[in-house]
């Protein structure tokens, strides 16, 4: 059960938006084994004065256009399923979104089962234990 925040500019239009998303979660389920009905994100817009970044932290080449990737999931994916989910975040963006591949920016979250509570007011382990 991932949940991920995508940061992105301001004048973004909605058909990239969905792009957009929609790229993020294929990587997702092609790299990382993610149903394809475990769908949630929540995209938020910057204004460039908003985000202040280096563009040439470890040799990137990164515009105004960043696109920042945040992935809270349960723990447990090795080194190996991460590098390849980062790889396939960023081509699945730069070919279904135009997003250019130094401006996307990632980061995972890991936590457990019992951290999540996604309807109900019941803790998720308990509803899959359920289902």
């Amino acid at each position: 059960m991932p949940f991920t925040r995508i940061a992105i500019p301001t004048e973004t239009p909605p058909e990239q938006r969905a792009a957009i998303a929609r790229a993020v979660h294929d990587a997702m389920v092609a790299t990382i084994g993610i149903p394809d009905d475990d769908f949630f994100q929540l995209l938020s817009a910057y204004a460039p004065a908003d985000f202040q970044f280096d563009r040439g932290f470890l040799g990137q080449r990164r515009s105004e256009r960043m696109v920042v990737v945040q992935i809270t999931l349960r723990r447990g994916r090795s080194d190996a399923m991460k590098r390849t989910l980062y790889a396939r975040i960023a081509a699945n963006l730069a070919q279904a979104a135009d997003v250019r591949k130094d401006d996307v920016f990632i980061y995972l979250e890991e936590n457990d089962f019992s951290d999540w509570s996604v309807g109900g007011g019941r803790m998720s382990m308990e509803l899959r234990m359920q289902g």
